[in-house]
Protein backbone atom coordinates (compact mmCIF):
# COMPACT_ATOMS: atom_id res chain seq x y z
CA UNK A 1 0.00 0.00 0.00
CA UNK A 2 2.54 2.97 1.03
CA UNK A 3 5.16 1.54 -2.01
CA UNK A 4 2.01 2.19 -5.00
CA UNK A 5 1.46 5.46 -2.83
CA UNK A 6 4.74 5.93 -3.14
CA UNK A 7 5.72 5.03 -6.66
CA UNK A 8 7.84 2.01 -5.30
CA UNK A 9 7.02 -1.54 -5.83
CA UNK A 10 7.01 -1.71 -1.99
CA UNK A 11 8.80 -0.83 1.27
CA UNK A 12 10.49 -2.09 3.93
CA UNK A 13 10.65 -1.37 7.55
CA UNK A 14 12.83 1.59 8.46
CA UNK A 15 13.01 2.94 4.74
CA UNK A 16 11.96 6.58 4.57
CA UNK A 17 9.37 7.19 1.79
CA UNK A 18 7.05 10.05 0.83
CA UNK A 19 3.78 8.54 -0.18
CA UNK A 20 0.76 9.93 -1.96
CA UNK A 21 -1.67 11.70 0.75
CA UNK A 22 -4.92 10.05 -0.96
CA UNK A 23 -7.46 11.09 2.08
CA UNK A 24 -6.54 13.87 4.85
CA UNK A 25 -8.69 14.07 8.05
CA UNK A 26 -9.22 17.09 10.36
CA UNK A 27 -11.19 17.77 13.28
CA UNK A 28 -12.16 20.78 15.68
CA UNK A 29 -9.68 20.51 18.37
CA UNK A 30 -6.51 20.59 15.99
CA UNK A 31 -7.99 22.18 12.61
CA UNK A 32 -6.93 25.95 14.26
CA UNK A 33 -3.79 24.84 14.31
CA UNK A 34 -3.58 23.18 10.95
CA UNK A 35 -5.29 26.02 9.59
CA UNK A 36 -2.44 28.14 10.75
CA UNK A 37 0.32 25.50 9.82
CA UNK A 38 -1.40 26.01 6.24
CA UNK A 39 -1.62 29.78 6.74
CA UNK A 40 2.43 29.89 6.81
CA UNK A 41 3.34 27.28 4.30
CA UNK A 42 1.49 30.11 1.94
CA UNK A 43 -0.50 27.35 0.03
CA UNK A 44 -3.48 28.81 -2.45
CA UNK A 45 -5.40 25.29 -2.69
CA UNK A 46 -5.30 21.59 -0.72
CA UNK A 47 -3.09 19.49 -3.11
CA UNK A 48 -5.36 16.46 -1.30
CA UNK A 49 -8.58 15.73 -0.64
CA UNK A 50 -8.88 17.00 2.49
CA UNK A 51 -12.33 17.10 4.79
CA UNK A 52 -12.78 18.78 8.15
CA UNK A 53 -15.13 17.48 10.98
CA UNK A 54 -16.83 19.81 13.90
CA UNK A 55 -17.70 16.32 15.79
CA UNK A 56 -15.70 17.27 19.57
CA UNK A 57 -17.94 20.43 19.78
CA UNK A 58 -21.27 19.44 18.19
CA UNK A 59 -22.98 18.80 21.11
CA UNK A 60 -23.27 22.14 22.76
CA UNK A 61 -21.24 24.51 21.34
CA UNK A 62 -20.36 27.68 23.72
CA UNK A 63 -20.13 30.78 21.80
CA UNK A 64 -16.28 30.62 21.24
CA UNK A 65 -16.87 26.87 19.08
CA UNK A 66 -19.48 28.42 17.12
CA UNK A 67 -17.24 31.48 16.06
CA UNK A 68 -14.54 28.50 14.91
CA UNK A 69 -16.95 26.12 13.32
CA UNK A 70 -18.09 29.14 10.79
CA UNK A 71 -14.70 30.33 10.45
CA UNK A 72 -12.48 26.71 10.19
CA UNK A 73 -15.70 25.55 7.78
CA UNK A 74 -15.14 28.77 5.38
CA UNK A 75 -11.60 28.17 5.43
CA UNK A 76 -11.86 24.85 4.65
CA UNK A 77 -14.11 24.97 2.04
CA UNK A 78 -12.26 28.44 0.49
CA UNK A 79 -9.17 25.85 0.03
CA UNK A 80 -11.07 23.40 -1.89
CA UNK A 81 -11.82 21.03 1.11
CA UNK A 82 -15.07 19.24 2.10
CA UNK A 83 -16.15 21.02 5.49
CA UNK A 84 -18.88 19.11 7.38
CA UNK A 85 -21.88 20.60 9.66
CA UNK A 86 -21.50 20.63 13.31
CA UNK A 87 -23.76 17.49 13.82
CA UNK A 88 -23.37 15.56 10.59
CA UNK A 89 -21.14 13.34 11.87
CA UNK A 90 -18.25 11.79 13.93
CA UNK A 91 -14.68 12.54 11.76
CA UNK A 92 -14.19 8.97 10.97
CA UNK A 93 -17.58 7.69 10.46
CA UNK A 94 -18.20 9.91 7.23
CA UNK A 95 -14.30 10.42 6.56
CA UNK A 96 -14.12 6.84 6.05
CA UNK A 97 -17.09 7.31 3.16
CA UNK A 98 -14.51 8.87 0.95
CA UNK A 99 -11.90 5.78 0.44
CA UNK A 100 -11.05 3.14 -1.83
CA UNK A 101 -8.51 0.26 -0.85
CA UNK A 102 -5.77 1.72 -2.00
CA UNK A 103 -5.84 4.77 -0.06
CA UNK A 104 -3.08 5.84 2.13
CA UNK A 105 -3.11 8.81 4.40
CA UNK A 106 -3.26 10.97 7.68
CA UNK A 107 -5.86 12.87 9.90
CA UNK A 108 -5.38 14.93 12.77
CA UNK A 109 -6.87 12.83 15.45
CA UNK A 110 -5.66 9.42 16.83
CA UNK A 111 -8.36 7.65 15.50
CA UNK A 112 -7.87 8.06 11.93
CA UNK A 113 -7.61 4.12 11.15
CA UNK A 114 -8.89 3.60 7.66
CA UNK A 115 -10.94 0.56 7.53
CA UNK A 116 -9.77 -0.28 3.81
CA UNK A 117 -6.04 0.99 2.94
CA UNK A 118 -3.76 2.22 5.51
CA UNK A 119 -3.86 5.50 7.38
CA UNK A 120 -0.75 7.41 9.93
CA UNK A 121 -2.22 9.79 12.42
CA UNK A 122 -0.23 12.79 12.88
CA UNK A 123 0.08 16.22 14.39
CA UNK A 124 -1.41 18.96 12.96
CA UNK A 125 2.02 20.13 11.63
CA UNK A 126 2.15 16.85 9.00
CA UNK A 127 -1.82 17.35 8.94
CA UNK A 128 -0.94 21.12 7.46
CA UNK A 129 1.55 19.65 5.01
CA UNK A 130 0.17 16.43 3.72
CA UNK A 131 -3.20 18.74 3.07
CA UNK A 132 -0.85 21.46 1.33
CA UNK A 133 1.58 19.41 -0.48
CA UNK A 134 -0.25 16.24 -1.29
CA UNK A 135 2.26 13.82 0.18
CA UNK A 136 3.64 13.65 3.29
CA UNK A 137 6.85 12.10 5.00
CA UNK A 138 7.26 8.94 6.35
CA UNK A 139 9.87 6.15 8.17
CA UNK A 140 7.77 3.23 7.47
CA UNK A 141 7.36 1.23 10.91
CA UNK A 142 7.85 -2.52 11.32
CA UNK A 143 4.31 -4.73 11.32
CA UNK A 144 2.74 -6.96 14.09
CA UNK A 145 0.59 -9.69 12.77
CA UNK A 146 -2.78 -10.28 14.60
CA UNK A 147 -3.92 -13.80 13.40
CA UNK A 148 -7.58 -15.04 14.21
CA UNK A 149 -8.34 -18.79 14.42
CA UNK A 150 -11.11 -20.92 15.29
CA UNK A 151 -15.09 -19.70 15.64
CA UNK A 152 -16.75 -17.33 16.81
CA UNK A 153 -18.91 -18.39 19.85
CA UNK A 154 -22.13 -17.50 20.44
CA UNK A 155 -23.27 -14.21 22.68
CA UNK A 156 -19.53 -12.76 21.27
CA UNK A 157 -19.55 -9.66 19.84
CA UNK A 158 -17.65 -7.66 17.69
CA UNK A 159 -16.17 -5.60 20.27
CA UNK A 160 -15.68 -8.79 22.22
CA UNK A 161 -13.03 -9.53 19.38
CA UNK A 162 -11.91 -6.43 19.75
CA UNK A 163 -10.63 -6.80 23.62
CA UNK A 164 -9.57 -10.14 22.68
CA UNK A 165 -6.23 -8.59 21.06
CA UNK A 166 -4.82 -7.26 24.12
CA UNK A 167 -6.24 -9.68 26.19
CA UNK A 168 -4.17 -12.67 23.97
CA UNK A 169 -1.17 -10.61 23.88
CA UNK A 170 -1.20 -10.86 27.54
CA UNK A 171 -1.92 -14.05 28.31
CA UNK A 172 1.21 -13.99 25.85
CA UNK A 173 3.47 -12.01 27.97
CA UNK A 174 3.79 -10.15 25.00
CA UNK A 175 2.02 -6.57 26.89
CA UNK A 176 1.43 -6.23 29.93
CA UNK A 177 0.28 -3.04 32.34
CA UNK A 178 3.56 -1.04 33.39
CA UNK A 179 4.82 1.90 33.20
CA UNK A 180 7.77 3.26 31.96
CA UNK A 181 10.43 0.86 31.35
CA UNK A 182 8.40 -1.84 32.83
CA UNK A 183 6.23 -1.61 30.03
CA UNK A 184 6.02 -4.30 27.65
CA UNK A 185 3.57 -3.50 24.18
CA UNK A 186 4.63 -5.61 21.28
CA UNK A 187 1.65 -3.00 19.55
CA UNK A 188 3.78 -0.04 20.12
CA UNK A 189 4.56 1.86 16.71
CA UNK A 190 4.12 -0.90 14.59
CA UNK A 191 1.49 -1.42 12.23
CA UNK A 192 -1.21 -3.61 13.31
CA UNK A 193 -2.27 -6.34 10.77
CA UNK A 194 -5.02 -8.52 11.66
CA UNK A 195 -6.41 -11.11 9.84
CA UNK A 196 -8.81 -14.14 9.62
CA UNK A 197 -12.04 -12.34 10.30
CA UNK A 198 -13.10 -11.63 6.68
CA UNK A 199 -16.42 -12.50 6.57
CA UNK A 200 -16.97 -9.18 8.84
CA UNK A 201 -18.42 -6.33 7.12
CA UNK A 202 -15.97 -2.93 6.65
CA UNK A 203 -17.80 -0.91 9.28
CA UNK A 204 -17.50 -3.99 11.69
CA UNK A 205 -13.52 -4.01 10.73
CA UNK A 206 -13.08 -0.18 11.49
CA UNK A 207 -13.65 -1.43 15.11
CA UNK A 208 -10.71 -3.26 15.21
CA UNK A 209 -8.56 -1.06 13.22
CA UNK A 210 -10.27 2.20 15.36
CA UNK A 211 -9.30 0.98 18.50
CA UNK A 212 -5.29 0.20 17.35
CA UNK A 213 -4.64 3.69 18.72
CA UNK A 214 -5.21 2.52 22.21
CA UNK A 215 -2.90 -0.29 21.68
CA UNK A 216 -0.25 2.48 20.31
CA UNK A 217 0.14 1.01 16.76
CA UNK A 218 1.42 3.54 14.30
CA UNK A 219 -1.32 2.40 12.06
CA UNK A 220 -3.61 -1.03 10.82
CA UNK A 221 -5.04 -2.87 8.11
CA UNK A 222 -7.54 -5.50 7.80
CA UNK A 223 -7.84 -8.69 5.54
CA UNK A 224 -10.98 -8.68 3.96
CA UNK A 225 -13.53 -10.14 1.91
CA UNK A 226 -12.99 -8.55 -1.45
CA UNK A 227 -16.85 -8.79 -2.05
CA UNK A 228 -17.20 -6.92 1.58
CA UNK A 229 -15.15 -4.24 -0.29
CA UNK A 230 -16.71 -3.81 -3.21
CA UNK A 231 -20.33 -3.77 -1.67
CA UNK A 232 -18.68 -1.51 0.75
CA UNK A 233 -17.40 1.22 -1.72
CA UNK A 234 -20.58 0.87 -4.06
CA UNK A 235 -23.05 1.71 -0.45
CA UNK A 236 -20.56 4.85 0.09
CA UNK A 237 -20.96 5.61 -3.79
CA UNK A 238 -24.54 5.98 -3.53
CA UNK A 239 -24.09 8.08 -0.69
CA UNK A 240 -21.56 10.67 -2.45
CA UNK A 241 -23.67 10.47 -5.40
CA UNK A 242 -27.29 10.54 -4.28
CA UNK A 243 -27.01 12.74 -0.99
CA UNK A 244 -23.74 14.54 0.01
CA UNK A 245 -22.72 15.43 -3.64
CA UNK A 246 -25.89 17.06 -4.49
CA UNK A 247 -25.61 19.55 -1.16
CA UNK A 248 -21.36 19.98 -1.31
CA UNK A 249 -20.23 22.10 -3.82
CA UNK A 250 -16.16 20.96 -3.34
CA UNK A 251 -14.93 19.95 -7.02
CA UNK A 252 -12.69 17.32 -4.82
CA UNK A 253 -15.99 15.34 -4.17
CA UNK A 254 -16.96 14.69 -8.08
CA UNK A 255 -13.14 13.95 -8.49
CA UNK A 256 -13.68 11.26 -5.85
CA UNK A 257 -17.12 9.93 -7.14
CA UNK A 258 -14.77 9.68 -10.25
CA UNK A 259 -12.71 7.54 -8.18
CA UNK A 260 -14.89 5.12 -6.74
CA UNK A 261 -16.95 4.63 -10.39
CA UNK A 262 -13.48 4.17 -12.16
CA UNK A 263 -12.48 1.39 -9.25
CA UNK A 264 -15.55 -0.47 -9.43
CA UNK A 265 -15.42 -1.20 -13.13
CA UNK A 266 -11.62 -3.00 -12.23
CA UNK A 267 -11.83 -3.69 -8.79
CA UNK A 268 -8.08 -4.40 -7.96
CA UNK A 269 -6.54 -5.09 -4.47
CA UNK A 270 -2.80 -4.49 -2.99
CA UNK A 271 -2.08 -7.91 -1.25
CA UNK A 272 1.11 -8.71 1.18
CA UNK A 273 4.17 -10.76 0.34
CA UNK A 274 3.91 -14.22 -0.38
CA UNK A 275 6.05 -14.73 2.65
CA UNK A 276 5.94 -11.57 4.82
CA UNK A 277 8.20 -10.63 8.25
CA UNK A 278 6.71 -9.80 11.06
CA UNK A 279 8.00 -8.15 13.94
CA UNK A 280 5.93 -10.55 15.86
CA UNK A 281 2.86 -12.41 15.58
CA UNK A 282 -0.09 -12.88 18.31
CA UNK A 283 -2.69 -15.02 17.84
CA UNK A 284 -6.54 -14.91 18.74
CA UNK A 285 -7.84 -18.25 19.80
CA UNK A 286 -11.59 -17.57 19.16
CA UNK A 287 -12.46 -20.77 20.49
CA UNK A 288 -11.71 -19.90 24.23
CA UNK A 289 -13.32 -16.65 24.29
CA UNK A 290 -16.87 -17.64 25.52
CA UNK A 291 -18.00 -14.91 27.78
CA UNK A 292 -17.67 -11.31 27.18
CA UNK A 293 -14.04 -9.21 27.51
CA UNK A 294 -14.32 -5.61 28.77
CA UNK A 295 -11.73 -3.41 29.87
CA UNK A 296 -11.94 -2.52 33.15
CA UNK A 297 -11.15 0.87 34.91
CA UNK A 298 -9.07 2.45 33.82
CA UNK A 299 -6.86 1.12 31.37
CA UNK A 300 -7.95 -0.13 27.63
CA UNK A 301 -5.28 -2.54 28.26
CA UNK A 302 -6.66 -4.27 31.46
CA UNK A 303 -9.02 -6.46 29.70
CA UNK A 304 -10.88 -8.91 32.68
CA UNK A 305 -13.97 -11.69 31.82
CA UNK A 306 -17.43 -10.51 32.26
CA UNK A 307 -17.21 -13.27 35.27
CA UNK A 308 -14.64 -11.05 37.07
CA UNK A 309 -16.91 -8.13 36.92
CA UNK A 310 -20.26 -9.01 37.42
CA UNK A 311 -22.52 -7.87 39.81
CA UNK A 312 -20.19 -4.27 40.05
CA UNK A 313 -23.32 -1.72 40.11
CA UNK A 314 -22.82 0.69 37.13
CA UNK A 315 -24.34 4.73 37.41
CA UNK A 316 -24.17 5.37 33.94
CA UNK A 317 -24.23 3.67 30.27
CA UNK A 318 -22.71 5.25 27.46
CA UNK A 319 -23.40 3.93 23.64
CA UNK A 320 -21.59 6.18 21.52
CA UNK A 321 -18.41 7.23 19.50
CA UNK A 322 -16.12 6.43 16.85
CA UNK A 323 -16.85 2.82 17.52
CA UNK A 324 -20.34 2.53 17.56
CA UNK A 325 -22.66 2.45 14.25
CA UNK A 326 -25.88 1.46 13.41
CA UNK A 327 -26.08 -1.92 14.19
CA UNK A 328 -25.07 -0.90 17.94
CA UNK A 329 -28.38 1.33 17.97
CA UNK A 330 -30.44 -1.86 16.85
CA UNK A 331 -28.83 -4.16 19.28
CA UNK A 332 -29.70 -2.08 21.83
CA UNK A 333 -33.31 -1.40 20.82
CA UNK A 334 -33.87 -5.40 20.77
CA UNK A 335 -32.94 -5.67 24.29
CA UNK A 336 -34.39 -2.89 26.02
CA UNK A 337 -37.64 -3.09 24.02
CA UNK A 338 -40.80 -2.95 26.07
CA UNK A 339 -39.01 -2.97 29.69
CA UNK A 340 -37.64 0.51 31.22
CA UNK A 341 -33.40 1.06 32.53
CA UNK A 342 -32.81 1.11 36.17
CA UNK A 343 -34.01 4.07 38.36
CA UNK A 344 -31.70 6.99 38.06
CA UNK A 345 -29.66 5.29 35.82
CA UNK A 346 -28.11 7.64 33.01
CA UNK A 347 -28.39 5.86 29.78
CA UNK A 348 -26.12 8.32 26.86
CA UNK A 349 -27.06 6.92 23.03
CA UNK A 350 -25.32 9.16 21.01
CA UNK A 351 -25.53 7.93 16.93
CA UNK A 352 -22.44 8.59 15.21
CA UNK A 353 -23.85 10.60 12.31
CA UNK A 354 -27.14 12.00 10.68
CA UNK A 355 -27.72 9.68 8.33
CA UNK A 356 -27.98 6.70 11.09
CA UNK A 357 -30.03 9.14 13.40
CA UNK A 358 -32.63 9.40 9.97
CA UNK A 359 -32.41 5.57 9.34
CA UNK A 360 -33.01 4.85 13.62
CA UNK A 361 -36.13 7.09 13.04
CA UNK A 362 -37.47 5.47 10.55
CA UNK A 363 -36.82 2.05 11.59
CA UNK A 364 -38.40 3.00 15.28
CA UNK A 365 -35.14 2.52 16.91
CA UNK A 366 -35.07 6.17 18.85
CA UNK A 367 -39.10 5.45 20.00
CA UNK A 368 -37.86 2.28 21.39
CA UNK A 369 -34.77 4.09 23.10
CA UNK A 370 -36.26 6.99 24.57
CA UNK A 371 -39.44 4.85 25.80
CA UNK A 372 -37.60 3.02 27.91
CA UNK A 373 -35.41 5.61 29.62
CA UNK A 374 -32.43 6.68 26.87
CA UNK A 375 -30.95 9.81 26.13
CA UNK A 376 -30.51 10.55 22.42
CA UNK A 377 -27.92 13.10 21.71
CA UNK A 378 -26.27 14.85 19.01
CA UNK A 379 -24.05 12.93 16.72
CA UNK A 380 -20.40 13.42 17.37
CA UNK A 381 -17.80 12.33 20.21
CA UNK A 382 -19.70 13.05 23.58
CA UNK A 383 -18.37 11.61 26.60
CA UNK A 384 -15.62 9.84 24.08
CA UNK A 385 -13.73 13.02 24.23
CA UNK A 386 -15.53 14.37 27.56
CA UNK A 387 -15.23 18.04 26.36
CA UNK A 388 -19.15 18.19 25.77
CA UNK A 389 -20.47 16.10 28.39
CA UNK A 390 -19.40 14.65 31.48
CA UNK A 391 -20.49 11.76 33.54
CA UNK A 392 -20.86 12.25 37.64
CA UNK A 393 -17.85 13.03 39.75
CA UNK A 394 -17.03 9.55 40.99
CA UNK A 395 -18.95 7.29 38.75
CA UNK A 396 -19.24 3.70 37.82
CA UNK A 397 -19.58 3.65 33.74
CA UNK A 398 -19.91 0.96 31.02
CA UNK A 399 -19.00 2.32 27.44
CA UNK A 400 -18.48 1.65 23.96
CA UNK A 401 -15.82 4.28 23.48
CA UNK A 402 -12.73 4.11 22.81
CA UNK A 403 -10.35 5.12 25.51
CA UNK A 404 -11.23 4.81 29.77
CA UNK A 405 -8.08 7.38 30.69
CA UNK A 406 -8.26 8.75 34.28
CA UNK A 407 -11.03 11.62 34.52
CA UNK A 408 -11.51 11.47 30.74
CA UNK A 409 -15.14 11.10 31.13
CA UNK A 410 -15.12 12.73 34.66
CA UNK A 411 -13.61 13.42 37.64
CA UNK A 412 -12.81 10.09 39.55
CA UNK A 413 -14.96 8.50 36.91
CA UNK A 414 -14.49 4.51 36.91
CA UNK A 415 -14.85 3.32 33.56
CA UNK A 416 -15.41 -0.04 31.56
CA UNK A 417 -15.12 -0.49 28.45
CA UNK A 418 -17.44 -3.11 26.64
CA UNK A 419 -19.97 -3.74 23.87
CA UNK A 420 -23.29 -1.92 22.90
CA UNK A 421 -25.19 -5.40 23.66
CA UNK A 422 -23.70 -5.47 27.45
CA UNK A 423 -24.29 -2.09 27.79
CA UNK A 424 -27.82 -2.39 27.09
CA UNK A 425 -28.19 -5.04 29.63
CA UNK A 426 -26.58 -3.49 32.17
CA UNK A 427 -28.89 -0.43 32.04
CA UNK A 428 -31.94 -2.87 32.64
CA UNK A 429 -30.30 -4.14 35.67
CA UNK A 430 -28.46 -1.31 36.97
CA UNK A 431 -24.89 -3.54 37.68
CA UNK A 432 -22.72 -5.74 35.02
CA UNK A 433 -24.46 -8.76 34.79
CA UNK A 434 -23.59 -12.51 34.94
CA UNK A 435 -22.73 -14.45 32.08
CA UNK A 436 -26.14 -16.27 32.59
CA UNK A 437 -27.99 -13.31 32.29
CA UNK A 438 -26.36 -11.68 29.92
CA UNK A 439 -26.62 -14.73 27.07
CA UNK A 440 -30.54 -14.69 28.57
CA UNK A 441 -30.86 -11.07 27.20
CA UNK A 442 -28.74 -11.56 23.92
CA UNK A 443 -31.04 -14.34 22.67
CA UNK A 444 -33.24 -11.86 22.05
CA UNK A 445 -30.96 -10.55 19.45
CA UNK A 446 -30.96 -14.01 17.51
CA UNK A 447 -34.14 -13.73 15.65
CA UNK A 448 -33.19 -10.43 14.25
CA UNK A 449 -29.62 -11.14 13.59
CA UNK A 450 -29.19 -10.77 10.13
CA UNK A 451 -31.30 -7.30 10.39
CA UNK A 452 -29.57 -5.81 13.03
CA UNK A 453 -26.09 -6.75 11.75
CA UNK A 454 -27.01 -4.66 8.43
CA UNK A 455 -24.90 -1.49 8.20
CA UNK A 456 -26.25 1.50 7.29
CA UNK A 457 -27.58 1.47 3.09
CA UNK A 458 -27.95 4.20 1.18
CA UNK A 459 -30.35 4.86 -1.52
Amino acid sequence: LVGAAAGLPGVLPGDYVEPKAHMVFSQDTTGKMTQQEVLELATLRFAAPTIQSFCHTAAGPRSKDARMQADLGSFIAEMGGIDLRPGDAVIHTNGNRFLLPYFVGTGGDSHTRFPIGLSFPAGSDLVAFAASQGYFPLDMPESVLVRFKGTVQPGITVRDLVNSIPYAAIQQGKLNLGKGDAKVNVFADRVLEMEGLERLTVEEAYKFTDTSAERSAAGATFHHDPNQVIAYVENQLRFLKNNFGERHEAKVVKTLIESMEAWLKKPTFIDRDDEPTYADIVEVDLDTIREPLLAAPNDPDKIVTLSEVAGTPIDEVFVGSCMADITDFRAVAAIVQGQRVKHRMKFWTVPPDRESNVALTREGVHGILLEAGANVHVPGCSLCMGNQGQVATGATVLSTSTRNFDNRMGMGAQVFLGSSQLGAVTALLGELPTVETYMEHFKKLEAKGEEIRKPLQHP
